[in-house]
């Protein structure tokens, strides 16, 4: 006797039902577990893909993802407008949680003012790749300074090399500024340009007390090409009592190079002259009532 078969097809729903209600069931027992475990759900910003660091965040390398509360790190974002064209201030890699931290956005904390300390004054200084170390210098680093000072007149003019200023600090080169954002807009408006690989600067700005501002700035108003920079550890704050370079204390160096030939001046030719004959006394000749006679 075969089956009924409208019986047999409530048998599958019911059956397909209860499997659908013990999946759901063991669902939610589980999210139950976990969240007892590990926290409750939250939706976090995650890398989609590897953002290099100083690139412009766009909608398409950022994600959302749904975390467990104990999972999500500190100062992680969650809205993508607090991300979406800024800059990444270190690399993120593809899947990393994307915190505060790891960008960098317009603030108090930007700006060359704040940079400078109280009683103090912010100079810029003209530099290029032989005066300023290659334009090697960045925010942040020290600095000495050295003057090249000219002496007398003349014969007498000499030129004297002194370090003037010693531990100073970098605040700027061109327009890329500690603690800012290390991008400048083109002339087009729309790109910008890393300032971390920036060497197309013609200035740093350095950060020393009014006085010295003063005579640094007299310096460049007089003489502006005596100005040179050396470039210092950043640990190295210790400052040296230098004597000043003459042209007589340079000039030592070779007499104690004993490997130098020594410079010969180079001998002059002398020509023989042709001396002319001198020429022979003309004759005179006098009438004396007859023929000419020569007389000397």
């Amino acid at each position: 006797m075969n089956p009924n078969p409208t019986r047999t097809l409530w048998i599958s729903i019911g059956s397909a039902l209860f499997a659908v209600f013990f999946v759901y069931s063991y669902s939610q027992g589980k999210k139950q577990e976990y969240d007892d475990k590990f926290g409750t759900m939250k939706q976090v910003l995650i890398a989609k893909k590897d953002i290099l660091e100083m690139s412009d965040i766009d909608d398409t390398m950022i994600d959302i993802v749904e975390k467990p509360a104990d999972f999500v790190e500190p100062g992680a974002l969650t809205n993508p407008e607090e991300v979406i064209s800024l800059v990444a201030a270190v690399p993120i890699k593809k899947g990393e949680q994307i915190i505060a931290t790891k960008i960098l956005k317009p603030g108090p904390n930007t700006g060359l003012a704040l940079q400078v300390a109280p009683t103090r004054r912010a100079v810029t200084i003209p530099v290029d790749e032989f005066r300023g170390v290659a334009k090697l210098i960045r925010p942040g680093d020290r600095i000495d300074l050295l003057a090249v000072v000219e002496q007398g007149k003349g014969l007498d003019k000499s030129f004297n090399v002194k370090t003037i200023l010693q531990d100073v600090s970098v605040l700027a080169t061109g327009v890329r500024i500690t603690n800012n954002i290390p991008r400048k807009l083109d002339d087009d408006g729309k790109s910008y340009t890393n300032l971390n690989t920036y060497t197309d600067f013609s200035s740093i700005t350095v950060e020393l007390d009014p006085q010295k501002a003063q005579e640094i700035i007299f310096l460049m108003a007089t003489n502006p090409g005596s100005l040179y920079m050396t470039l210092r550890n950043p640990n190295d704050r210790t400052k040296q009592n230098l004597s000043m370079t003459t042209q007589q204390s340079v000039q030592g160096y070779a007499s104690v190079n004993r490997n130098v030939a020594p410079t010969r001046r180079p001998t002059s030719v002398v020509t023989k002259q042709t001396v002319a004959p001198k020429p022979k006394p003309k004759k005179k000749r006098s009438r004396n009532n007859g023929p000419f006679r020569e007389i000397n």
